[in-house]
């Protein structure tokens, strides 16, 4: 990372779920409490832009399922506790890759198995050897690697979280439904997305 502009605070495992959270467990939560200290902005009714120490606030966090649960879990701290962060267009997700496919001396980065396919398939008219690996997790980067897929600004890539009044009703009622304390929503929204996969397929496959 470059010092002068960047800084990283490591939060141990998921953090607090404060959307189905008491506002006590709230303040009580170390890794809350050390992320309201880092960004110095304050939450809530007490939010202050003026105090905000970044530009951007990115969340970083492994290419895997476990990753974007805490990925959500932040993204819901932000929502619920410094909303106007968000509006104001200071968060984003950093896209961690997923692979690391090396031939020629050269190394290329995949960020799902469908960028993965199609680089290996240009690879493959040009060179016999070709090596892959899987990230298991940014804790099995090497410094490097880091720099290169998730810390320089000149490389790295980055997914902007929007909150606007086009999506901030749709973006209230997922929040709510995903995150909230009502499992049941959870439940429904789980079936949904079955009921249109399962659709969707049977029309791909003409059923």
């Amino acid at each position: 990372r470059d010092r002068k502009t960047q800084a990283i605070l490591p939060l141990k495992g998921k953090i607090l779920n404060v959307a189905s959270s008491s506002r006590d467990k709230i303040l009580a939560n170390q890794e809350i409490s050390d992320l309201n200290v880092a960004l110095g902005c304050g939450s809530r009714s007490s939010y202050d832009e003026t105090n905000l120490r970044y530009e951007k606030v990115v969340i970083m966090t492994d290419a895997d399922v476990d990753g974007a649960h805490i990925a959500s879990l932040l993204m819901t701290y932000f929502y619920k506790e410094m909303q106007e962060l968000v509006k104001n267009g200071h968060l984003y997700l950093a896209i961690p890759p997923l692979y690391r496919i090396t031939a020629g001396g050269v190394t290329y980065y995949a960020n799902d198995d469908n960028e993965r396919s199609t680089i290996i398939a240009k690879l493959e008219r040009k060179y016999k050897k070709i090596e892959l690996g899987r990230f298991k997790g940014l804790g099995e980067m090497t410094p490097k690697q880091l720099k290169e897929t998730t810390m320089d600004p000149k490389k790295r890539a980055l997914y902007k979280v929007l909150l606007n009044e086009e999506n901030a009703e749709d973006a209230s009622s997922k929040v709510d439904s995903l995150m909230g304390r009502k499992p049941e929503l959870r439940f429904k929204f789980i079936q949904e997305q079955q009921y249109f996969s399962a659709k969707e397929l049977s029309e791909d496959l003409n059923i």
